[in-house]
């Protein structure tokens, strides 16, 4: 039967435009379409309200099935694992929300996490389907996440980012660089690496570029602030890995770390997200956000 207390408004949905083939129903097309999930996944998705048509109703397991049918689903994972950490909401408006991500919690969707996700959490939580992330940091990275509130104005603020008109500075804690000249800024070409998750430098015109200073020397940790210039995936953790200081408890890089080591709570990744500043595309005043987190102090 249905759930009476899901709401589909507080939930961003997947769509599919079903494509052609011999069904008779729109049941028999997901169920070939995802055969990897099987036909009782589908069979307990409708009976729960999960699959919506176009004008956003339910679809029961007969409704006939044609080429072009949009159909929306909410994807869900079995089993999904609770994550015992709380984000917190440091700014809303009308326009954006900035939120504080802990370690671990990833920002959107994808793999084994759906409602463990801050998206998912913060539509949740303040009640807007409409929340859109205007950048990303890695399930491993803490700190500073600012998402769109609202559809009217978030192409101004999205612009922000390929403009280079926001300021994006992090911390990170990672062995001493006592022979490099800092502050030093690293140029590299980043490239997809192997394992496929993994980002790595190769030869050629640089694509990357991060800015290394030291805010505090420890005898074998020096706490760094870093500012990237570009945007690439896992570039800070790249660049550091290249100048010979690897993050402190990457699982990553330079190698990666078993799998039941990844999560481990005692050892978080040291990479914050401490600080966002820039000039509102709407007020033109200056904003300024800070993490309140905290690294391991070196």
């Amino acid at each position: 039967m249905a759930d009476p207390t899901f709401n589909p408004a507080q939930v961003q949905a997947s769509t599919l435009c079903l494509p052609p083939g011999p069904w008779g129903t729109v049941f028999d097309c997901l169920c070939a379409h995802f055969a990897s999930q099987g036909p009782e996944v589908w069979r307990d998705r409708f009976a729960r309200g999960r699959v919506l048509g176009a004008d956003g109703q339910p679809l029961g397991l007969e409704h006939p099935y044609r080429q072009g049918l949009r159909v929306h689903y909410f994807r869900e994972v079995p089993g999904e694992p609770v994550l015992a950490v709380q984000e917190q909401v440091l700014h809303v408006d009308e326009h954006l929300v900035i939120a504080d991500k802990p370690h671990f919690l990833p920002v959107t969707p994808g793999g084994r996490y759906v409602e463990q996700t801050l998206l998912r959490r913060l539509i949740h939580r303040l009640g807007n389907p409409d929340l859109v992330p205007l950048h990303r940091i890695d399930r491993h990275t803490a700190g500073l996440v600012m998402f769109s509130a609202n559809p009217a104005s978030r192409a101004l603020y999205q612009g922000l980012f390929p403009q280079r008109q926001i300021d994006k500075h992090y911390e990170a804690v990672a062995p001493a660089l006592p022979h490099l000249a800092l502050p030093y800024t690293h140029r590299s070409r980043m490239v997809r690496g192997e394992p496929f998750f993994r980002m790595a430098e190769a030869p050629g015109t640089p694509n990357s570029e991060t800015v290394v200073r030291v805010l505090a020397r420890g005898a074998e940790y020096w706490h760094y602030a870093l500012a990237p210039i570009t945007g690439k995936t896992h570039q800070l953790r790249v660049h550091m890995a290249a100048l010979g200081a690897p993050l402190r408890f990457d699982p990553f890089y330079p190698e990666v770390v078993a799998a039941d080591e990844q999560d481990d709570p005692t050892r978080p990744l040291q990479l914050l997200a401490r600080e966002l500043r820039f000039n509102d595309p709407l007020s033109g005043l200056p904003r300024v956000f800070r993490s309140g987190l905290s690294l391991l102090p070196v």
